[in-house]
């Protein structure tokens, strides 16, 4: 198939690209300077003129605590725009099949553990980061309305917390675990007796390797319209991604500690919000249909941390959200 991997510089979509470069599929992609994929127009001329078979939607504005709370109508605008317009225009262009990879902030802030697909729109969502939820949430309902008006094979993959190469260890915008390996990292440089963290430590995530994602991405994309549709409800399009195991932050900021070689003292600021206080992702569906992650947290996080390294070591920047 052609496929077109929509934001392939991203953690995500490079990790995407690396999976395909292993297939025998050809490979379309478009940098922001050809396509801003927040432009209806730039969006329809190029899947006019390149007819993917396949559209895979990985381009998202993403970010922390901290950037959801400080630009919210960034978030909900941008994201909003992006799953609009490239939904749209892959119809338009004839396009039948589209994964759209989304977030697992979509579910109820007290969904029960782990969390099931059947949970989304349940309960309130996690304020913090409410108005990207609500985007990812649209860009779900608008695969399924497309699927039910057109009959396209539009499906939603809700992965938990991303991690790996790629990853946006910008200070006061990145996600947890970039933000502790940067952290850690700056204070074994520095010499640094203690390391201030967020909140009180107790909140537990899951975390998965952005190639992990990306092998999922492609499984799912296999499959047919028929064993995916065993697995869902009628219009309920998306599937959980994960690792089924979860992990407090303090035990997480322990292991980063280690893998970095820090060894001095690890401060919580209670002061600060934890957020959720757990988010597990129950992953049956997929593992049933056949899938299942291979990389393990510690030996993800060495490689990630490897990967950071090797960035600053080359002055490449290391970008923001």
């Amino acid at each position: 198939m052609r496929i077109y991997v929509a934001g392939h510089r991203g953690m995500v979509g490079s990790a995407v690209v690396r999976a395909l470069d292993q297939t025998d599929h050809t490979l379309l992609t478009a940098g922001r300077n050809e396509v801003d994929l927040t432009s209806r127009s730039d969006v329809a001329h190029f899947m006019r003129d390149q007819r993917p078979d396949a559209v895979i939607m990985a381009a998202a504005k993403v970010g922390g605590i901290m950037a959801n709370s400080t630009y919210p109508a960034d978030f909900i605008q941008d994201n909003l725009r992006i799953a609009t317009n490239v939904v749209e225009q892959a119809h338009a262009a004839g396009v039948k099949k589209l994964i759209n990879l989304g977030s697992s902030c979509i579910y109820p802030r007290d969904a029960a553990q782990p969390i099931s697909e059947d949970a989304l729109m349940t309960g309130p969502l996690e304020p913090t980061n409410e108005p990207y939820a609500i985007a990812k949430i649209a860009a779900i309902k608008l695969c399924e309305s497309y699927n039910r008006q057109f009959h396209t094979d539009y499906r939603s993959l809700m992965p938990t917390n991303l991690y790996g190469p790629g990853d946006n260890f910008h200070p006061e915008h990145s996600h947890v675990l970039p933000a502790l390996i940067q952290r850690f990292h700056d204070a074994v440089l520095q010499g640094k007796s203690q390391v201030t963290i967020w909140g009180s430590g107790t909140p537990r995530r899951e975390f998965l390797h952005v190639d992990d994602m990306a092998s999922a991405t492609l499984f799912f994309l296999s499959l047919d319209a028929e064993t995916v549709a065993k697995w869902t409800q009628p219009n309920q399009s998306h599937i959980n991604v994960g690792t089924g195991r979860d992990i407090s932050i303090a035990d997480l900021a322990q292991t980063i500690a280690r893998i970095t070689g820090f060894d001095g003292r690890v401060v919580y600021d209670t002061s600060r919000p934890d957020g959720t206080s757990r988010k597990l992702l129950n992953i049956e569906r997929l593992t049933r249909m056949g899938w299942s992650p291979r990389i393990d947290l510690s030996r993800g996080i060495e490689d990630t941390y490897k990967w950071y390294k090797n960035q600053l070591a080359t002055g490449d920047t290391l970008r923001s959200f």
